[in-house]
Parts: structure tokens; sequence; C-alpha cells
């Protein structure tokens, strides 16, 4: 396999895995923080 070839499938790779993480830590994230301000202060959970 060609070397270039790779690089770019690990880097396309590390970016792929990176932006699920993100999503699967900063979804529950923000979900529980509105429930927090919810309950605690009492804004709307769609705002």
């Amino acid at each position: 396999m060609n070397i270039g070839m790779l690089i770019i499938a690990i880097i396309g790779g590390a970016a792929g895995l990176l932006s699920t993480l993100y999503l699967v830590v900063s979804l529950p994230a923000v979900i529980i923080w509105k429930i927090y301000r919810h309950f605690r202060f009492g804004y709307s959970l769609n705002a």
C-alpha cells in the first residue's frame, strides 16, 4: 500500500473518531445541563 494513502487513511480515521467522541460526550452533557438549569433556576428546556 502506498505510504501517502496510509497516512490519509490514518488522518481520516482519527478525524472520524474524534468527532464521534465529541458528540458522544457533548450531547449528554448539554441535556444534563439543561435539566439542571430547569430544576435549579426554572429555565425552559427549549432555550
